[in-house]
């Protein structure tokens, strides 16, 4: 008999439920498909991580918490950030369909980790806001509204890449004619 790893098991049923949600939503979701594909007993995600509201709310937050520390906001080099972040997204597109179905499916109600995320994006707006004070980016625009302004120039194309390749096409697979005015639009944003 095979010795039980609780924290393969864990990890398994976690990436399993990424995919999942990424794909159908959380109200499409299925905890049976979740357990599987991770080969783990229903009851085990349950006894690991709630219900399915709450395994979608910690997927969630890891995949949150692992961009953070991937890509921090420099607000001395907004451009490279900016590649940074649309690079991550590129490796990483789960992220953005995870936030865009809370997105369809929580539409404006509060979340159940508002207050958390409230914090988490806290330190991003700090950091904008660091920028404006030091004169390298323009206070014109306030912090917070700046940093949604810029996260969405540069996760849209990611979000959805059907717009992009219609409207800019498919000959440039590295997207770098786009990406080169996704980061014109930020000089233009951010300039004094």
């Amino acid at each position: 008999m095979a010795a039980r790893d609780p924290e393969a098991t864990r990890a398994r049923i976690f990436e399993a439920a990424v995919a999942e949600f990424a794909r159908y939503g959380i109200a499409g979701a299925r905890i049976d498909r979740i357990a599987s594909e991770a080969k783990a007993n229903k009851q085990l995600i349950y006894a690991y991580f709630g219900n399915k509201s709450e395994l979608f709310s910690q997927v969630l937050g890891r995949r949150m918490v692992d961009l953070a520390a991937a890509v921090p906001v420099d607000p001395d080099d907004i451009e490279g950030w900016l590649d940074r972040l649309m690079d991550y997204h590129a490796a990483h597109p789960e992220l953005l369909r995870l936030l865009y179905w809370e997105g369809i499916e929580y539409g404006t109600a509060e979340l159940p980790d508002e207050a958390e995320r409230q914090d988490h994006y806290a330190a991003k707006v700090a950091a904008i806001r660091d920028g404006q004070e030091r004169g390298v980016i323009s206070d014109a625009i306030p912090a917070a509204d700046l940093l949604l302004l810029l996260i969405a120039l540069a996760n849209w194309v990611t979000v959805v890449p059907q717009m992009s390749r219609i409207l800019v096409g498919a000959d440039d697979p590295d997207r770098a004619r786009l990406r080169a005015s996704v980061k014109e639009a930020a000089r233009r944003l951010i300039a004094r």
